[in-house]
């Protein structure tokens, strides 16, 4: 067992100590959104994590996968230019190369499902950042087996507010934005609010075939706009926009695993989508509300990479060899939520509700290439469209003023339909049932214990291919108990605890496996799911805050995760006993931040994590991690300059791994390693009116 070392720790205590001038602030109350209802996250029961703007302006730019470090339990696989795939407690995906759209954990931006496809998540002007940790099956049914991660907006207020943030740094990264909003027309009754956004980046690859440093280059757009509307009390509603456009390019492997590329056709990894979501709720009698929530998302997705990752010319006498491949994904999605609530008081209180889901994808797989005198062209496409129906309800009693507990079902049937070029035709239903018990107790006005036992549920599916064989083409659907309880106390002071611990047992568990077919032919390489038999997971999380002064505050989060596969064969390799991929044993972050009564800060964030399998096809693993980042600058009233460094110490860490044949004429397996970004250092600047 591997254990977070204690020489990380260190760096804390040498951190400056302010004298104290004023009282500590009153600790701010934070909502969760991501439920049936909004409740104070020190009642909710259930693990989570809850990022909020201060948060996620200090220890990130303006992208999501700078903040995962700071969650426990959450880890992604890098087989994209940036996090479309998410595991929580080792429970998620590591890529979607093919077969149908199903995700393990949830992604909302704000109502609007990006599931799977959660790249386009910019945090310029989010209001928070929500991981829900665990099963989530009454509240999302089949997208958030392992939990939910939601990004919030800014809520518009009727307030006239301007700002402006521009930086730059290292990597040739610059970025701008500009958030505006206030009050909607006199007699409007409402708010408004605009944010648009743009980052640029050369990647941190030179690619020395084209003599160029931008193939792995980002260059990511967003724009939002939100509304909201009210009328004395009897309705409110809620509307947002969104359009989201990552045109990235994927360059991030090479034969000798360096930072140094040979690709004669480097891929691209764009993401576009267009949303949108109609939030509208009405006043009932007697404190009822009946809420429809539905929300539009439509995206177009292009994933293309040199497979060979080198040149005629550098491959020489073993050539000519050359394969690249590129996939054209469009997906569509509908929701609809329509939720009956009674009074959120008194003994008894309950939320039922129907729910729908529309999805429809579209795939144009177009691989060409060529080994010596042989050349091939490769297309396919296809089309799945599937459709979700459930009902659900939640019932909450109250015993005592410091006692709940709660009840909640979902049952979910799941139609989908499949057909390819290739006369490949799937049409699997899929009937489901989740949902949770769990009771909460405030033990006094700072400290509140709550446990849960839940069951989530994830869909079948089915490989695609000729070459998949008929006993691997179908796989069942995934179910998930999981125990937990947990401990969570907040006062006045600043110091914030939550502790949980974890079991879960996983039946049909669903294995995302790959293999060669001909160990001399690496265009043979073969993406595909299986049922293992069975798994289960336990392990504790923790995350503390405390502010000894006003003027300085130290944060921390741990998890450690146990995982292991039950009964599971693959191949001639017995699995049993085996932890998951991608499931870091141990996880941890440390953040210190100082500021001073005159404007001065300064903030030092450390993370590590244990070393972890990178699949399930085979043994070969990562080693453990530590990063370090600095954060200081001058804030003022109404503008700040801040100087930062990410990857401080310039560790090199990996965020994917393939073992395979890829080098002719011998094609010997290798370990080929997608690495995380190098040290950067750049300055940022913030304007507010």
């Amino acid at each position: 067992m591997q254990r977070p070392p204690l020489s990380i720790l260190l760096p804390l205590f040498a951190a400056p100590v302010a004298v104290a001038a004023e009282p500590p602030p009153r600790l701010e109350q934070v909502v969760v959104t991501a439920g049936l209802r909004e409740v104070a996250a020190r009642t909710r029961p259930g693990a989570a994590t809850i990022l909020g703007s201060r948060q996620i302006g200090e220890a990130a730019l303006p992208h999501l996968e700078e903040l995962l470090p700071l969650v426990p339990s959450l880890s992604w696989a890098g087989a994209s230019s940036r996090p479309r795939y998410f595991l929580l407690r080792g429970v998620g995906e590591l890529e979607q190369y093919q077969g149908a759209p199903n995700p393990s954990i949830g992604f909302l931006l704000d109502e609007i499902d990006l599931s799977g496809i959660g790249m386009a998540a910019s945090t310029f002007d989010l209001e928070q950042v929500e991981v829900l940790r665990g099963p989530q099956g009454t509240r999302y049914g089949a997208n958030a087996l392992g939990g939910l991660i939601k990004l919030k907006t800014r809520d518009p207020v009727p307030v006239p507010s301007l700002e402006a943030e521009a930086g730059a740094g290292d990597d040739g990264w610059w970025s701008a934005g500009i958030a505006a909003g206030g009050a909607l027309a006199a007699g409007a009754g409402g708010a408004w609010r605009a944010v648009l956004h743009r980052a640029v980046s050369d990647g941190f690859r030179h690619n020395a075939f084209l003599g160029r440093d931008d193939t792995n280059g980002r260059d990511e757009t967003t724009a939002r706009l939100r509304m909201r509307f009210a009328e004395d009390g009897r309705w409110r509603a809620g509307f947002g926009l969104v359009h989201a456009d990552f045109d990235n390019g994927y360059d991030a492997f090479a034969i000798d695993n360096s930072l140094r590329t040979l690709s004669d056709r480097p891929g691209r990894d764009a993401q576009r989508t267009d949303g949108a979501w109609l939030d509208f709720a009405w006043a009932l009698r007697a404190g009822h509300e009946l809420r429809s929530i539905t929300a539009w998302g439509d995206s177009d997705i292009e994933a293309s990479f040199d497979g060979d990752w080198g040149n005629d010319t550098d491959w020489g006498a073993a050539g000519p060899y050359d394969y690249f491949s590129r996939t054209l994904r469009g997906r569509r999605t509908m929701t609809q939520d329509l939720r009956l609530s009674s009074p959120d008081e008194g003994d008894w209180s309950w939320v039922a509700g129907a729910w729908l889901l529309r999805l429809e994808e579209t795939n144009r797989l177009r691989d060409d290439g060529r080994y010596l005198d042989d050349a091939f062209v490769r297309m396919l496409d296809s089309r799945y469209r599937a459709t979700s129906l459930a009902g659900y309800g939640q019932v909450e009693w109250r015993p005592a003023p410091s006692t709940a507990l709660a009840a909640g079902l979902r049952l979910e049937e799941r139609e989908a339909d499949y057909a390819d070029t290739d006369g490949i035709a799937f049409a699997p239903r899929d009937r489901m049932w989740g949902g949770e018990l769990s009771v909460t107790h405030r033990l006094d006005d700072a400290r509140t214990v709550w446990a849960t036992l839940s069951r989530g549920f994830r869909a079948g599916g089915f490989n695609i291919g000729t070459a998949v064989p008929a006993d691997r083409q179908q796989f069942d659907p995934e179910f998930l108990w999981s125990l937990e309880a947990g401990w969570r106390s907040r006062d006045e002071s600043g110091r914030a605890t939550d502790l949980s611990l974890f079991y879960m047992r996983r039946e049909h568990q669903q294995v995302a496996t790959s293999f060669q077919l001909d160990p001399q032919d690496p265009l043979t390489f073969l993406f595909l799911t299986d049922n293992a038999a069975r798994g289960e997971a336990w392990g504790a999380e923790a995350e503390a805050t405390i502010q000894p002064l006003p003027q300085l505050e130290f944060g921390a989060t741990l998890s450690w995760t146990r995982s292991r596969y039950l009964d599971y064969r693959f191949g001639e390799r017995g699995l049993d006993g085996r932890a998951f991929a991608h499931a870091p044993e141990w996880k941890l972050a440390l953040g210190a931040t100082w500021r001073h009564p005159a404007g001065w800060m300064a903030r030092l964030d450390l993370a590590g994590e244990s070393g972890f399998y990178f699949d399930t096809s085979h043994d070969q693993r990562a080693g453990s991690q530590r990063r370090a980042g600095l954060r200081a600058g001058y804030e003022a009233e109404r503008w700040s300059v801040h100087l930062w460094a990410r990857n401080l110490l310039d560790e090199r860490y990996p965020v994917r791994g393939f073992y395979f044949g890829n080098e002719p004429p011998e094609f010997p397996n290798r370990l080929y390693l997608r690495w995380g970004d190098p040290r950067q250092i750049g300055l940022t600047l913030r304007w507010v009116h």
